[in-house]
């Protein structure tokens, strides 16, 4: 009998230790998750405001899907304006200044923009599938039209096991809901909202 009872004792002990563990563990892991998703989740979309921001240069405006955005900068030219002398002399005339226009394929650019594929731009990191959401219009602003755009997705898309609420509890700024994006649809603004 008193055998019984010390190993239920141990039992009820190994129990409220593995509890104790676990619950020093999943705030550690989910802190972990969440900023390694996070920033892999912002470098895949500083390399599609990139990438926009060369539609952008080619066409004049930004893409309002990835197929257009692809389609443009595989097959789009980008122009290079050399400048031959310094604009800024004030001992000169202009006469010796000269502009020399160039193109230049848009997929040279994106190499040294080091965007990477751009058929899987579209695709949220950890989302199992699942698409950026692009947005892309024009705008009076000021009294100007101007072009604007937002790409972005929401948190529990990309947080797999953690896009439950419940881990707010961990991290009060955590919204499973919010969206992590660059852009605005009422601004001419590309910034992301991760980097306030």
């Amino acid at each position: 009998m008193r055998l019984a009872i010390n190993l239920g004792l141990i039992a009820v002990i190994a129990l409220l230790v593995w509890m104790l563990v676990s619950s020093i563990q999943e705030p550690i892991a989910f802190k972990a998750a969440k900023e390694a998703r996070h920033s892999v989740v912002e470098e895949r979309l500083k390399k599609i405001r990139s990438a926009q921001e060369l539609h952008r240069e080619i066409t004049g405006k930004f893409a309002g899907d990835f197929d257009s955005l692809s389609y443009v900068i595989r097959t789009g030219k980008v122009q290079i304006i050399s400048v031959y002398g310094n604009p800024d002399d004030p001992d000169s005339d202009g006469t010796d200044i000269r502009y020399d226009t160039t193109y230049v394929a848009a997929m040279k650019k994106i190499e040294e923009l080091e965007i990477g594929n751009l058929d899987s731009l579209r695709y949220v990191p950890f989302g199992d599938g699942a698409t950026f959401s692009i947005q892309a219009d024009t705008l009076t602003y000021q009294s100007t039209l101007v072009n604007v755009v937002e790409v972005g997705t929401p948190t529990k898309i990309f947080m797999g096991k953690y896009k439950d609420p419940y881990y707010s509890r961990y991290d009060n700024s955590y919204d499973p809901e919010k969206v992590i994006k660059f852009g605005n649809m009422g601004a001419p603004n590309l910034s992301g909202n991760w980097e306030r």
